[in-house]
């Protein structure tokens, strides 16, 4: 059903021509949000959409329990680990869910809104505005670290 070529892919271009220390930098104070932290937190949001509420895998968080939503930064990982974990997991997500129907139907597990079912429908809608929404923040944090605009 899903095409991962036809995922949004805002960090593979808003990155570019950055070095480690600036895509670890939280440009757009007070938040602490940062381009590697954004890549992190979509392999999470994708592994969470598809693979467990979708598919109602239960698998861990990509970064492990205390960093659920991925944001925290290993001072080991770089953008080129965490882009290829980002494509795995949207991988894994178009695999897992290619045999679903559009009107199959996955329970939220944990968070505020646990026991909610949702569509398979209503998860690629919730997507498209998760990566609209991030591809914002992208832009935001990619002008303060240097000035570029739309990349």
């Amino acid at each position: 059903m899903r095409d991962a070529k036809l995922a949004c892919n805002p960090p593979l271009v808003t990155h570019a021509g950055l070095d480690d220390a600036q895509v670890r930098v939280a440009s757009a104070e007070p938040s602490s949000l940062t381009l590697l932290g954004l890549v992190q937190h979509l392999a999470e949001v994708e592994r969470n959409w598809f693979q467990r509420v979708a598919a109602g895998i239960d698998v861990p968080p990509v970064y492990g329990k205390g960093n659920g939503k991925g944001h925290v930064l290993d001072p080991e990982r770089g953008m080129g680990e965490a882009l290829a974990v980002w494509k795995r997991e949207i991988t894994r997500g178009a695999e897992v869910c290619a045999g679903l129907s559009l009107d199959d139907v996955g329970r939220i597990a944990d968070g505020p809104m646990t026991g909610l079912e949702v569509s398979l429908r209503w998860a690629y809608v919730h997507m498209i505005e998760e990566y609209a929404r991030h591809n914002g923040h992208a832009d935001i944090l990619r002008e303060r670290i240097d000035g570029v605009i739309g990349a």
